[in-house]
């Protein structure tokens, strides 16, 4: 059972307000018509909590300049009368252009704004304020208009992420009535103690400032205070997983022979790294220890994980207990078994592949010998979960890739075996000081040197959306002998997502390589079946390019593929650009990755440069994390585990040391009632995803 029974017992003040702060839109206090709750369901807000938590991504700080002084590409903002009839049309998808003419100080400005379609309803003689971009020649290209002259417009005023048709006054009304709804009933999750030790603010205070700021020092004061809630949320939800992952839990120590497993290790043909050889030992450690083991190891793409996986399923085999490692995919999973098996098989290791596609009888065969314990070894998918699958002795789970376990997957396996142990890998490595943050529930061996002789794969950057430029380049590849990546953001063409799709890519691709070479589809609409046949047939190249989406991140090892080709490289993470081209470099041919992109936004083109000038997966995966989030890095983070909406793991180093040490002495102490509001609140926002209780 969770340390703490406390959060079990919650007082039903606490439970009433966290409910009411959950409130459905259409609830009466909120005051919000039916065309308000449409616009706030299409943002993806739901309640009246995600709705306060729904913070502006800019401010607009009120800052004017006489018209003598504006220099063409100037902010500008004024305010002045509407003088002339609003002339609006529409072009391509979805997109409306307005004009109009707006007299200030007896000038006359010529005013342009884009995607507004609500501008043909401002009226002649009208007050408006514009803020905006100067042309020149007395035009404005404007970013935002208000009704009412600059006196009576805030100092400064919130910018929020909207969709076409929604208008940024809509999300500030539709704020300012949930404000107005819980005045005075907005629970603070802070403990009273922590508040007046950094001089934090309540927290009705810090949303009120946030999204009505009067200066730009209470937007300060307010982002301390959410941030620090943020990250204190996180900290106490880490120590939760803790207990459900069993890492807190006592287990008898595994018994192994170690001199067996230094004997598999000077057997092979390389020699080990000092950071694979460090993560087998940080492994054999933990499973000789008296504590279950739930441990991460990080590194790029060919650093060796595989084989510090194989030794820590040899060691679980030698200690008498059965071992699983799993694959996302079944041709990963079989390339696993490919691997592995003549490693340990002659080492009396009994190894099986087990996937959803394996005919009836051999899988009833493979089950059999399975809870016979025939079986020691077990490689296979998502397959070994199912309720069917019954282990003898159940010691260890390994799962590769961007297999990422949350907590029902955890108890699914738990439930196969007793005190289980977890090594999961990733290849998606982060630097080792924010490796404890991202990964807080979990130990981490990281391993950054890469094996001998390994090259990295050339990137080029191309700067328009087709490979015309470097088509002598793909077909000198093709004419090698080697295969081709074709990556699209798409799978078919939409007009609410302008990107290439691969379906009509494939098409057009097939027309221009025909006869020479064929072409194939992959994408994640196609049914298990269907896309493992497509792996498989170009694996033994029955055909030469592959278009797909990202569906070949992972479990794709073709040697022959030493090219790829990334349309609309913008609209992907560097770090998923990375996993990408990782697939071209999995033999001694030099690999080579051209990025597609028609984007002219300056800091779009420095991002993708990045790729261009490093192979070194540490490196992007910091680019990333400090541009995009965590949330790009992690793909599916175990559930449970609650997102940064204001923090940046990268930035704020010092609050999230002070939130990590706070929630530990918090947890230590549930029983205290200052302590009750916040730990209600970590356990209710995340029970729905993570039960923290066997």
């Amino acid at each position: 059972m969770l340390k703490g029974a406390p959060l079990f017992f919650f007082g039903t003040g606490i439970v009433r307000r966290w409910y009411n702060f959950r409130m459905d839109l259409k609830d009466r206090k909120l005051k919000l018509t039916p065309k308000r709750i449409e616009a706030l369901h299409a943002l993806g807000i739901d309640t009246a909590e995600q709705l306060l938590e729904y913070y502006p991504f800019r401010y607009e700080v009120l800052n004017t300049a006489p018209f003598s002084s504006w220099k063409p590409k100037d902010k500008v903002t004024f305010d002045g009368e509407v003088v002339s009839a609003v002339r609006s049309w529409r072009y391509g998808r979805n997109r409306s252009v307005s004009k109009f003419d707006v007299m200030t100080d007896d000038l006359i400005l010529h005013v342009t704004i884009y995607n507004r379609p609500w501008a043909k309803q401002l009226k002649l003689n009208s007050t408006i304020t514009v803020s905006g971009i100067y042309s020149g020649k007395n035009q404005v290209t404007a970013m935002t208009y208000t009704s009412g002259s600059m006196q009576e417009q805030p100092a400064v005023t919130p910018v929020y992420s909207v969709r076409s048709g929604i208008q940024q006054r809509t999300v500030r009304e539709c704020i300012r009535h949930a404000l107005e709804a819980f005045e005075d009933r907005i629970p603070d999750e802070i403990p009273e103690s922590l508040r007046r030790r950094y001089r934090l603010e309540h927290r009705e205070t810090a949303l009120h400032m946030i999204h009505n700021p009067a200066s730009a020092e209470e937007i300060r004061q307010a982002y301390r205070t959410i941030k620090y809630e943020e990250f204190l949320r996180f900290f106490l939800a880490v120590q939760m997983m803790k207990e459900e992952s069993g890492t807190l839990l006592e287990k008898e120590p595994r018994e192994f022979d170690r001199s067996k497993i230094e004997e598999l290790i000077k057997d092979q043909p390389f020699e080990l790294t000092p950071d694979q050889r460090k993560a087998i030992d940080d492994i054999l450690a933990d499973m000789a220890s008296d504590h279950v083991m739930y441990r991460l190891v990080q590194g790029d793409v060919g650093c060796g994980k595989t084989f510090v996986a194989c030794a820590a399923l040899y060691a679980a085999v030698l200690s008498g207990r059965q071992a699983a490692l799993l694959a996302p995919t079944e041709i990963l999973a079989r390339q696993h078994e490919a691997s592995i098996r003549p490693l340990l098989e002659p080492r009396g290791v009994r190894t099986a592949v087990l996937y959803s596609g394996e005919k009836p009888a051999e899988k009833k065969r493979i089950l059999n010998a399975l809870a016979a314990g025939e079986i020691d070894l077990i490689i296979g998918t998502h397959s070994i979960l199912q309720e069917g699958v019954v282990f003898r002795d159940l010691g260890m789970v390994a799962a590769d890739e961007q297999q990422r376990f949350g907590v029902e997957q955890r108890r699914a396996l738990r439930e196969k075996g007793t005190m289980v142990d977890f090594l999961l890998m990733s290849a998606t490595p982060i630097p080792r000081t924010l490796a404890a943050t991202l990964y807080g529930d979990m130990d981490v061996s990281t391993i950054e040197t890469m094996p001998a002789g390994r090259k990295p794969v050339r990137t080029e950057l191309i700067k328009e959306n087709s490979f015309r430029t470097v088509l002598a380049d793909v077909k000198a590849l093709l004419a090698e002998g080697h295969q081709l990546y074709v990556i699209c953001a798409a799978v078919e063409e939409s007009e609410e997502y302008d990107a290439r799709d691969a379906v009509k890519t494939e098409n057009t691709l097939r027309k221009v390589f025909a006869p020479d070479y064929k072409t194939g589809l992959l994408h994640g609409r196609m049914s298990s079946e269907e896309k493992q046949e497509v792996m498989a047939a170009f694996c033994r190249n029955d055909f030469q390019i592959l278009v797909s989406t990202t569906v070949v991140e992972v479990g794709m090892n073709v040697v022959n593929a030493t090219g790829m080709i990334v349309y609309d490289a913008d609209r992907f993470g560097l770090s998923q650009l990375h996993q990408l081209r990782g697939r071209v470099q999995r033999g001694s041919s030099q690999g080579i990755c051209w990025l597609l992109t028609d984007s002219k936004e300056e800091h779009t083109l420095e991002r993708l440069e990045v790729l261009v000038r490093s192979s070194n997966g540490f490196e992007i995966s910091y680019e990333d994390l400090r541009l995009r989030g965590p949330g790009d890095i992690l793909g599916t983070r175990q559930s449970g585990v609650p997102d940064f909406v204001l923090g940046n793991i990268v930035e704020d180093t010092n609050i999230i040391n002070t939130a990590r040490k706070d929630a530990a002495e918090i947890f230590a102490a549930q029983d205290l009632p200052e302590n009750q509001e916040v730990l209600a609140s970590v356990y209710r926002r995340n029970r729905t995803n993570a039960g923290f209780v066997d």
